[in-house]
């Protein structure tokens, strides 16, 4: 049997009691039962359990356990059918736990130095300018076909573009519209089109005036001319959002009546509102481009010339990329630009991790009925109902303007022509490694905007995301291009009968990038100091961990409200 991997007792003691966490050795035995932080608990062989008192809390999760060195068992609170995609995302990344402990959790150390298991590894981190990684030689599976990969950024589509033409890039995502039929009619070039598993969003937080009254929510819907936008900003393979879910993810409900496009209808909702007019508000974005938004400045300038017409005078203002989605995230925002790419295509995905239990404060006030309706659905077995379900949430959405959906963008990514086993994803994770160039040793993929961090735990924006996937794997993944799961960390998995159990079997011979091998406990603990926001290593890049309550609605030790 595989022997574990442990810090010694006195760096689990110093966790317990949230000290300063000191350098160690990677070598010492743990040999106690005793409870080092109120819901962890370390075996006499050393295996660690985390666990909520109960389901209580209001999370998904109420164990996760070490079963031997090899194996990881998660007992739920409820079924989950979409457990394996969840577990296959990328914020859900694996890293040693000493090294979480040596981090402290977080700050640069963490933040700017991810130790995974990936095919690369980090090499250097040039601030502003780019990341290079260096091909991991001890990979498990098939290593890199280059020896290097390369992330810059530029947020410009036709910079970008003029990047890639010039030949000082072998990839770029995101051309802008105009580009694809340039890039398509190039044979310098290729062009693979992604589909539009995204949604573009008008949010309102209903806690910030005037947003916070219902009239002037449902006013700025019927305001809102979708199809002139995506007829004139959006690129090929774009749709009009009539509902918040994309059609080619489950959930989404055929026939569905979306608000209209009524501008007199807007002007009336205003005169009910009892607010003085015309109303003046601020709408925020961020000038990064993404699938579902991919002219956020002329979206956003279009959108202020619709709403003027019908009495609201808007104000734009431009964010930097990561306080934005702080900002957003906190609850902080009443007027905004803003949107959301699949991680896996369930409906859970959109509908639980912007308006169920445990998403973020971004709309406001939740609505607890809603909340209920997403819950039931998400444990329900039957598709047919889970449908009728999600049909009753969109409806529900719809008729409290909780949010303006907008588009289902269509976009891509660009290649040189002699660049091998070039792809895009659905999901948006290209994986750099099984790309080659023939004309030199190194891949180098121009984004739209450089990471706010690779503590991936603890980010939410694409171009973070992306490169951890390179760096750092999940239990499970998502197939090269594709959206179907299959193994990563995790050699084989299996629920039990009632779908409360979930137990993973670790693959063999597993090496970190630091040259330390997998065990259990390094999975237990990374889910844990992501579950736990009593543990002293919650801490990551600012503390958010946003994905986390988005996968699993709750934190365990969550401070009250």
């Amino acid at each position: 049997m595989r022997a574990l991997r442990i810090g010694t007792a006195a760096l689990l003691s110093a966790l317990a009691l949230g000290m300063a966490l000191p350098s160690f050795a990677q070598d010492g035995e743990i040999s106690t039962s005793e409870s080092l932080t109120p819901n962890m608990t370390v075996s006499d062989d050393g295996l660690i359990t985390y666990a909520a008192e109960s389901c209580d809390y209001g999370g998904q999760i109420l164990s996760i356990s070490a079963v031997d060195a090899s194996t990881v068992q998660f007992q739920l609170c409820g079924p989950d059918g979409a457990f394996p995609q969840k577990v296959a995302f990328s914020s859900l990344g694996i890293q040693p736990l000493e090294h979480l402990i040596a981090t402290g959790g977080g700050g640069d150390a963490l933040v700017r130095n991810p130790v995974g298991t990936g095919p690369y590894q980090l090499e250097n981190w040039n601030l502003g300018n780019e990341i290079v990684l260096a091909a991991n030689e001890s990979y498990w599976g098939d290593p890199a076909h280059e020896p290097t990969a390369i992330f810059r950024w530029l947020p410009e589509a036709a910079a970008r573009l003029t990047e890639l033409q010039a030949g000082t890039v072998d990839g770029i995502d995101n051309p802008g519209a105009g580009d694809f039929e340039v890039i398509a009619a190039d044979p310098n070039l290729q062009l693979f089109e992604r589909p539009g598993l995204n949604i573009f969003y008008v949010g309102m937080n209903n806690n910030i005036a005037p947003f916070d009254n219902l009239n002037v929510r449902l006013a700025i819907a019927h305001a809102i001319d979708k199809q002139r936008i995506v007829d004139n900003f959006y690129p090929p393979g774009s749709t009009v959002a009539d509902q918040f879910m994309p059609p080619d993810i489950f959930g989404w409900t055929e026939g569905f009546e979306d608000t209209a496009y009524d501008p007199e209808a807007a002007r009336q909702l205003l005169a009910d509102s009892g607010l003085t007019l015309p109303l003046e508000v601020t709408i925020n974005y961020r000038d990064v481009v993404r699938s579902y938004l991919p002219q956020p400045g002329v979206v956003a300038q279009d959108i202020q010339a619709q709403l003027a017409e019908v009495g609201i005078n808007v104000t734009i203002e431009v964010m930097e990329s990561t306080a934005f989605l702080d900002a957003s995230d906190a609850g902080d925002l009443g007027f905004y630009l803003l949107g959301w790419g699949a991680d896996y295509p369930d409906a859970t995905n959109f509908m639980d991790v912007h308006f169920g239990r445990g998403s973020s404060a971004q709309f406001g006030t939740h609505f607890t009925e809603l909340e209920d309706l997403l819950i039931t659905a998400g444990q329900e077995s039957d598709p047919a109902i889970r449908l009728e379900l999600y049909a009753q949430a969109n409806a529900f959405v719809r008729d409290n303007a909780i949010v303006v959906p907008v588009a289902h963008g269509g976009s891509g990514a660009a290649y040189s022509a002699d660049i091998e086993g070039a792809h895009t994803s659905p999901l948006g994770n290209e994986n750099l490694a099984v790309m080659s160039d023939p004309s030199d040793d190194n891949i180098i993929f121009l984004q739209n905007g450089e990471p706010g961090g690779l503590y991936c735990a603890d980010e939410t924006d694409g171009e973070s995301l992306r490169v951890c996937e390179q760096i750092t794997e999940p239990l499970l993944a998502y197939e090269v291009g594709g959206t179907a799961v299959v193994a990563s960390l995790a050699e084989t998995w299996a629920a039990s009968e009632d779908g409360l159990t979930w137990t993973f079997n670790l693959r063999p011979d597993v090496s970190f990038h630091d040259g330390s091998s997998l065990d259990a406990n390094d999975v237990v603990m990374s889910y844990a100091v992501q579950w736990d926001a009593a543990n002293p290593l919650h801490v990551g890049r600012d503390g958010s961990f946003t994905y986390w309550t988005y996968l699993f609605a709750a934190f365990l030790n969550a401070p009250a409200a």
